[in-house]
């Protein structure tokens, strides 16, 4: 699903439909109030969105995974597992695992380092503890109230923000503003902060700025491309292949996590070949295909790339020096 264009403004559309948002916060506090957060013995921080959508999590959690082992850790990743079958605790194995075994996030995480799926965040967060990590990093789960969180650190795409700011269904937010920054210390807000967020952050959030950064932009320098892409937000993805110099001749939007049919994937080949394009798509999409299917299919890796990245470090390294 695609952000609805009415979720940006407070308009008719979103006040109609603010009522209908209390059935949802009703649903998340029931869920608060039933719930015991557990601690597995080592430090969690946790990335998520206050927003439904692509925000740049799984870029982020990579980049915090290698500031942690520059520290010296030996950091584990957590997810739920999004579009996958596995309930676990499971330990990836991105050698034998599929996207539609474990989900493409955690799969594309796998290879920056161990990976764990696990429909219960608490059990998944205890399998890991005991094979010997000692900083869990839990992607997506600002709000999950299953286990406690020492570090939480909200991202957010800075082009679009917060949306109206009022919550699903009348807007993009999984939950009101003021409960969410009651659970982060950090909010990292990827490109150009286009809606003013860092001067309208509370007190107690520190803000950082990172932007997302081709790292094989050479591949695509004047080259035609049909670019496809089954994520949050496409246009961030076709925007970096023209920044990188390609010309996008073709663009093919699918629902976030799509998983591609062969018909799907030979439709996309055949339009590459009549427009004497390259077939180019996101890291994460290629996770969902077949490793039979990825042969002539061109990515473009990304890195996350702090402004401030001694002021970042500083504040992981405050997790451990406090004990938490």
């Amino acid at each position: 699903m695609h952000a609805p264009d009415f979720w940006q403004t407070d308009n008719m559309i979103a006040r109609a439909l603010s009522p209908a948002s209390w059935l949802w916060r009703a649903g998340a506090a029931w869920r608060n109030a039933t719930t015991t957060a557990l601690h597995p013995g080592c430090p969690v921080i946790c990335l998520g969105n206050f927003t439904v959508g692509g925000a740049g999590k799984t870029p982020s959690a990579q980049a915090i995974y290698d500031i942690l082992t520059s520290l010296g850790h030996q950091p584990h990743f957590l997810s739920r597992g999004y579009g996958g079958t596995r309930k676990g605790p499971h330990r990836v194995d991105p050698t034998s695992d599929t996207a539609h075994d474990v989900g493409d996030e955690p799969l594309l995480l796998s290879q920056k380092g161990p990976a764990w799926v696990s429909r219960n965040r608490a059990a998944g967060a205890d399998a890991i503890a005991v094979a010997g990590a000692d900083v869990i990093i839990m992607d997506d789960g600002l709000q999950n109230p299953s286990l406690i969180k020492d570090l939480g650190i909200v991202v957010v795409d800075g082009a679009t923000g917060f949306g109206n700011e009022r919550v699903l269904p009348a807007g993009p937010l999984r939950e009101t503003l003021k409960s969410g920054f009651s659970r982060v210390r950090a909010a990292i807000i990827i490109g150009e902060d286009k809606t003013g967020l860092a001067q309208r952050m509370p007190k107690h959030v520190s803000v950082f700025s990172a932007n997302v950064r081709p790292e094989n932009p050479s591949d695509f320098t004047d080259q035609k491309v049909l670019a496809f892409a089954g994520i949050g937000r496409p246009g961030k993805f076709y925007k970096s292949l023209r920044d990188c110099g390609a010309e996008v001749a073709i663009a093919r939007d699918f629902a976030d996590h799509h998983f591609y049919s062969p018909d799907e994937l030979i439709a996309l080949r055949a339009d590459a070949a009549r427009a004497g394009a390259l077939l180019v798509t996101t890291e994460k999409d290629l996770m969902r295909l077949p490793l039979g299917d990825r042969h002539g299919i061109k990515t473009l890796r990304i890195a996350l790339e702090f402004d401030d990245l001694p002021g970042i470090t500083q504040l992981i390294e405050t997790v451990f020096a406090n004990g938490a």
